[in-house]
């Protein structure tokens, strides 16, 4: 089976698979990385409406993109309208091209907030949120939720249908709820529900973990997209994989000196972004995912920490890389 891409408004997502916002995580040198692999949309982490509001310098500077990882979607939470048609001007002017409504993060500080996962039960304020964002902008918005907050009933999916006339031109559905958080094994089913219910692209989420499984969703579920998360941290190569396995082909895993190499650029584009002590400061939390299943992974995680420059980085990761290689049957061994 070929599969194709699909459109939101104007905007092609091709191949359909996407990376997922990642807190900490999808800056715009790693979604640079998951772009040049082979994801046909990439998602900014969590931009907070309400401190772009009071100009807060952090939440500014989650809204750096590259015009080499077009096209990008920036994800906005909030629960107040107007900070959140202010956020979807501000991201279509600085170079989104979707800008994406969180009603799904189950953080405690986010729903305490009124946001994420807390507007599933409070639908009239999710779907005044989606209608000033859409009534703010040209570029098209959409929606990432959960199947209900503490459980899935008819009132999830009723949501969706309002969250569409409102004017979410998609919606993508992590399939499980609020109060499971990551737990447990994700619904496709509700996925395939949701397809069947609304006249807009739906892409799905949860448990993706290999190309396989994006196409095994895609099948299964009907849906037009499939989303990326958590296997995508320190792999990048996955979206390669995916679209491999879209087209019917296996993808040899990255060797250790591979993923070391991917660490290595992913560092480099942090310091073109915020200098080198910070970036590598930065990468130190990053390391911990690319050398996952290496020999010695605990040791490297280690030294990494103390690391204080590019240069010391690399020794760390190339050294590292090359005893994975070496370790008989190893993980990260020469074709594993």
């Amino acid at each position: 089976m070929s599969y194709q891409g699909f459109r939101i408004g104007s905007v092609l997502v091709d191949p359909p698979i996407v990376l997922a916002p990642l807190a900490g995580t999808s800056c715009a040198p790693f979604r640079l990385l998951c772009r040049r692999a082979g994801a046909g949309l990439v998602v900014s982490e969590m931009i907070s409406a309400t401190g772009l509001r009071h100009g807060n310098r952090k939440t500014a500077a989650l809204l750096e993109n590259w015009p080499q990882e077009q096209p990008v979607a920036m994800q906005f939470f909030g629960s107040d309208p107007d900070e959140l048609a202010l956020a979807a001007q501000t991201g279509a002017r600085v170079g989104a091209a979707i800008i994406d409504f969180n009603l799904g993060c189950p953080v405690p500080k986010v729903r305490k907030s009124g946001a994420g996962a807390a507007l599933l039960v409070q639908p009239d304020k999710a779907v005044a949120a989606v209608r000033a964002m859409a009534d703010a902008t040209s570029v098209p918005v959409t929606a990432k939720l959960r199947a209900g907050y503490n459980e899935v009933d008819a009132a999830f999916f009723e949501l969706a249908e309002r969250l569409v006339e409102a004017g979410a031109q998609a919606l993508t559905l992590h399939a499980r709820t609020a109060a499971q958080g990551f737990r447990g094994e994700a619904d496709w089913r509700l996925i395939r529900r949701l397809k069947e219910m609304v006249p807009v692209p739906v892409i799905g989420n949860g448990d993706v973990r290999s190309g396989a499984s994006a196409v095994r969703m895609l099948e299964e579920t009907g849906c037009d997209g499939v989303m990326i998360g958590r296997a995508a941290l320190g792999n990048p190569f996955i979206f390669a994989e995916a679209v491999a396995a879209l087209g019917g082909r296996a993808r040899r895993a990255p060797t250790a000196k591979e993923k070391a190499a991917a660490a290595l650029c992913h560092a480099q584009m942090l310091c073109l972004l915020m200098g080198e002590e910070r970036a590598v400061r930065e990468m130190r939390a990053q390391v911990a995912w690319y050398v996952r299943g290496w020999h010695s992974a605990a040791a490297i995680r280690r030294e990494a920490q103390e690391a204080r420059t590019l240069g010391e980085l690399a020794e760390i990761l190339l050294t590292g890389a090359g005893a994975a290689e070496l370790t008989p049957g190893g993980p990260g061994a020469e074709g594993s």
